[in-house]
Order: structure tokens, then C-alpha cells, then sequence
């Protein structure tokens, strides 16, 4: 029997695992993808730099969230948001490929 070697889950593709459930249970969902330009990938924002990758909305909860991948570091500025969010009392965090029954948990509460 051949061993299956697990590859590592890439953030892109991880984000559109987190927002295709959170959808299945109906939380309102704003992601911002980044696009290629003459000068590198760029996300169009105007303002602060490290806003969470993800904010999702559902009968009075809401969430966001930075999604990263298993080894992907936090910037200073995305921990600065979501410090303001932690202190403003709006849940969320860090979230990575492998706290996905803690995300599913999360996403599919009533």
C-alpha cells in the first residue's frame, strides 16, 4: 500500500473552503480577493493595511477572520485588527487549515 502524502492547504484555496461553508449555513459573507497588477498582487483598499481576509454576518453575529495557511505568519498590522475587534467584542481570529472542526463548529452553529 503506497503512503499518501497530505500537501499543505494554500490560503486561497483554504478561503474558498471557509467561505463555501459558511455560505452552506447562511452567514452573509465579504471577502476581498487580491489582483495581479503591473506591480504584484494588490487588494484595491484605501485606509488601514491587514483587515481580516473574511467577515461573516448571521442573525446578529458577527465574525471575522484572518485565514491563513498551517505555517502563514500574522502581519503586526492584521493582529492590530483583530485586537480592535476583540476589544470592540466582535469574535474571530486566526484561523488555519488545521482548526477546521473548530471552524465548522463555529460556522454551523444555530
Amino acid at each position: 500500500m503506497a503512503l499518501r502524502v497530505r500537501t499543505p492547504v494554500r490560503e486561497a484555496e483554504f478561503a474558498c473552503q471557509v467561505i463555501a461553508l459558511a455560505k452552506l449555513h447562511g452567514w452573509r459573507v465579504m471577502h476581498q480577493r487580491p489582483a495581479r497588477t503591473r506591480h504584484g498582487w494588490r487588494t484595491a483598499v484605501q485606509g488601514d493595511a491587514g483587515f481580516p481576509d473574511v467577515v461573516l454576518l448571521r442573525d446578529g453575529v458577527l465574525i471575522v477572520a484572518e485565514l491563513k495557511a498551517d505555517d502563514g505568519r500574522l502581519t503586526p498590522e492584521q493582529a492590530a485588527w483583530l485586537d480592535a475587534f476583540r476589544l470592540a467584542g466582535i469574535g474571530g481570529g486566526v484561523w488555519r487549515p488545521r482548526n477546521w472542526p473548530l471552524i465548522e463548529l463555529t460556522l454551523r452553529r444555530e
